[in-house]
Parts: C-alpha cells; sequence; structure tokens
C-alpha cells in the first residue's frame, strides 16, 4: 500500500532530510516528487521553503487489510454497504451496514459467514501472527445466538422426556459449537456431530455422559452387566443311530 508525505524545508535537500527522519527510513525505501522549489529573495527577502512529497510503501496492519479487501469484496458482489472495524483484546470485530441486511445475512447466515471466511483468509495469510475476525450486521449474531440457545434447550427437554436422540438442522462450525456449549452441563445427555460439510449435524443423545463412550466415533457404549461364566447341567445323551441310510445316490447319517 503507497503513502506519501509532503515536508517543506529551507532546501530540496533538507526537505527530503526531514521527511526521511519523520518516517524513519532511508532515501533507497523512497521516491521524491519536488512539489515546490525554494527560492531566495532580494536579500532573504520574501524566500519560499522548498515542498517535496515522499512516498514510500507501507505495510498494512489488521484493520487497513480488512479495509481494503472488504471494500473490493463488497464492490465485487455489488453490494452497496458500509462497515465500522474495531479491535478488540483477541479479535477484530466487524459490524456491516446496509439498507438490506438480508442481502448481507444471506440464509442462515450463509452470506455473512463466507465474508467472514474470506476475510479471514486473504488477511491471515502469510501472517506472522493469526487476527481473528468477526463479521456482525444488525446484531444478526446475537439473535441468532440467543434462538440456537433456545432451541438446545427444547431439544434436550424433548430427548430426556422421550429418551430418544434427535438429530438437528445441519449447521457451520460456529452454531454447532453454541448448541455443544448450551448443553455441556447437562447430566443427562450429550451431544455429538455427525456428516461432514456443509451438510454436518448435531446430535442431542439421551443417556449419562460417563456411560458414553466415543459416539461420534460410532461405537456403541458399553454395558455395565456382569456376566458370570454360565453352569452347564450335565445331561444324559439320547442313543444315537449311526446306520447309514441311502437315498438316491446319497447316503448319510441319521442322528436322533
Amino acid at each position: 500500500m503507497t503513502k506519501s508525505i509532503e515536508v517543506q524545508g529551507r532546501t530540496e535537500d533538507e526537505a527530503i532530510e526531514l521527511a526521511l527522519e519523520q518516517l524513519n527510513l532511508s532515501r533507497d525505501d523512497v521516491s521524491v516528487e519536488i512539489i515546490e522549489q525554494a527560492k531566495t529573495g532580494f536579500l532573504g527577502l520574501k524566500s519560499t521553503p522548498a515542498i517535496v512529497k515522499v512516498s514510500y510503501e507501507a505495510k498494512e496492519e489488521g484493520p487497513q487489510k480488512i479495509e481494503s479487501f472488504l471494500t473490493g469484496l463488497l464492490k465485487r458482489m455489488d453490494i452497496e454497504a458500509g462497515f465500522d472495524i474495531s479491535e478488540k483484546e483477541d479479535s477484530v470485530e466487524v459490524n456491516l451496514t446496509g439498507s438490506d441486511p438480508g442481502v448481507l445475512i444471506g440464509r442462515r447466515g450463509e452470506t455473512l459467514d463466507a465474508i467472514q471466511h474470506l476475510t479471514n483468509y486473504v488477511v491471515n495469510r502469510g501472517a506472522s501472527e493469526r487476527i481473528r475476525i468477526n463479521f456482525d450486521t444488525e446484531g444478526y449474531r446475537q439473535r441468532r445466538s440467543e434462538s440456537l440457545e433456545n432451541l438446545a434447550g427444547r431439544t434436550a427437554g424433548k430427548v430426556v422426556k422421550y429418551r430418544k436422540n434427535m438429530t438437528l438442522d445441519p449447521m457451520n462450525a460456529y452454531e454447532r459449537h453454541i448448541i455443544h456449549a448450551a448443553l455441556q452441563d447437562n447430566a443427562q445427555i450429550s451431544t455429538f456431530s455427525i456428516g461432514s460439510e456443509p451438510n454436518r449435524r448435531v446430535v442431542v443423545a439421551y443417556g449419562n455422559k460417563s456411560q458414553k463412550s466415543d459416539r461420534s466415533s460410532g461405537f456403541r457404549s458399553e454395558s455395565h452387566r456382569s456376566h458370570a461364566p454360565r453352569q452347564s447341567t450335565p445331561r444324559s445323551e439320547a442313543p444315537r443311530s449311526e446306520a447309514p441310510r441311502s437315498e438316491g445316490t446319497k447316503t448319510y447319517r441319521e442322528w436322533s
């Protein structure tokens, strides 16, 4: 990303040196354009300073990279929308604004998720430190989170009541996490995911967690009943006839 500053000095060389000092760069790192040459008036009167424009390649930080990419992405998607970027301790929050939030959200948040995924990929590609970027618009994430928590509670109630596992509709990883987190303290059920993206689903299963094995791997839980060896009861064997009997071309022995 190219940036530039304009600096003035008594001479062109002085203006350039002041710019390099301000940018903490060397002469090889910048390009210089003389905007106005220094002029010396009669006996030093009415003299004018030199003005130079110094351009340099600035390394984009997280918010600048997000802004640059997102501006181009929305333009290519032909979506008229603005955005606000705010930095948190462990993430960058981006709030999209537009006249039609439904276009930005998409079906079940698919468009919003796609924008978030693409931005995270481009901004973090080749970066030494990864930035977690979260997108929202018109408070959709909060409303969706509350809706999923309510869904988790209702589903858990049905599973316990009918003692039958229930499989939810396909969800993305973020939404599945909300379901798992909402039910993690319920000792009467367990949750796991099945299927592959984009059709991966959460299963709410009935039963105590401690009695379940790895359901996500398809293993059945072991029964805790002890199986004592069965005692065989001696019995007398009935006498058997070993006289061969012929039937057509076959010969076999008949057992009583």
